[in-house]
């Protein structure tokens, strides 16, 4: 057995044979665990968790659930933001290497000298960041809360918005605000080819383009609709169009096929012309062998200084507050 920093994942073989979502189930039940996943997973973990959903959901169901251990299968600042609202609770990841290139670029100490540079603004953070920065936040929001949230604030409220510039001009423009963006991007949504984009509208002429707001404004200004994960679905379900293309992560696609399956889903295509969709490749890091094992033998296990966890729960209770003060 061989877990550690180097490795990141539970390095075991894996019984040959083994009925892998009944052996994760029982040991689900076993362990009180609750396995909770992102959109952005592989469709046989979105299957077989408790719970799928965007970085908001996560985090809400992160804080009131009675399990005594969360599996966590999406990046690694989403394990931390749960072992941040539940110090108390054993937090897992499949795999430790899952990071994030959005929360990767905004460095914590970085962060610090641009906020103490700016003393006299509010410090908005997107949930893609890490303990750190997060403890160095007012108040954190995801891409379906953002915008409200924003909107809280009175009008001449002087603003830091990091990591990510894209949503941050969307939220710019859309608000009518002028926050003080941090120079950060998802390279998932970053990569989105505009022609790429025309020639499937092109050849799917009925379909609509919907846009996640991480993606560049050059995507947004052609997008039908731009929405967080959960937007984005909700909207595949309630539209009467019978075809979209879809500028984000691909595994959502996955939920939206099993919500809608008789509507036709075109995942846009990155600028790298080797491929058909855009895939994370920190998401598709866990897998159903490293979640059994992950269960198996509870590690890897999230940890938070205890000081940074104190600290990063305040901006992150604060979310969820105002998300359900406004009906998010």
């Amino acid at each position: 057995m061989l877990t550690n920093q180097s490795i990141g994942y539970m390095n075991v073989s894996v019984p040959e044979n083994i009925d892998l979502a009944k052996a994760i189930d029982q040991l689900r039940k076993e362990k009180n665990a609750v396995i909770l996943a992102h959109y952005y997973q592989t469709g046989d973990i979105q299957d077989i968790a408790d719970f799928v959903g965007d970085s908001l959901a996560l985090a809400q169901w992160a804080a009131k659930t009675k399990a005594d251990v969360i599996v966590l299968c999406g990046v690694h600042f989403m394990g931390e933001t749960a072992k941040i609202l539940c110090p108390d609770k054993k937090v897992l990841v499949p795999d430790l290497n899952a990071g994030c290139s959005l929360a990767d670029s905004c460095p914590a100490t970085e962060f610090e000298k641009f906020v103490k540079a700016h003393p006299d603004h509010t410090v908005i953070s997107y949930v893609n960041t890490t303990a750190a920065v997060k403890a160095l936040t007012d108040v954190v929001v995801t891409s379906t809360n953002a915008k409200q949230i924003v909107e809280s604030f009175p009008a001449d409220e002087k603003i830091i918005f990091g990591p990510d510039r894209n949503l941050g001009n969307y939220i710019n423009s859309i608000t009518g605000r002028n926050m003080l963006l941090w120079d950060g991007a998802c390279h998932v949504h970053e990569q989105f080819s505009l022609e790429k984009i025309l020639l499937l509208k092109k050849q799917y002429p009925e379909a609509e383009v919907i846009a996640h707001p991480e993606c560049k404004k050059v995507v947004l200004t052609v997008s039908d609709f731009i929405g967080s994960t959960a937007a984005l679905l909700k909207h595949t379900i309630q539209s009467d169009k019978r075809q979209f293309i879809v500028a984000t992560e691909s595994g959502v696609i996955h939920e939206m096929r099993k919500k809608s399956p008789d509507k036709e889903f075109i995942p846009a295509p990155p600028n790298d012309s080797t491929c058909a969709c855009n895939e994370c490749n920190f998401m598709r890091l866990n897998t159903m062998q490293k979640l059994y094992n992950c269960l198996k033998f509870e590690l890897p296990e999230i940890h938070v200084d205890e000081s940074v966890q104190k600290k990063a729960v305040l901006p992150i209770q604060r979310m969820l507050e105002l998300s359900e003060k406004l009906g998010l």
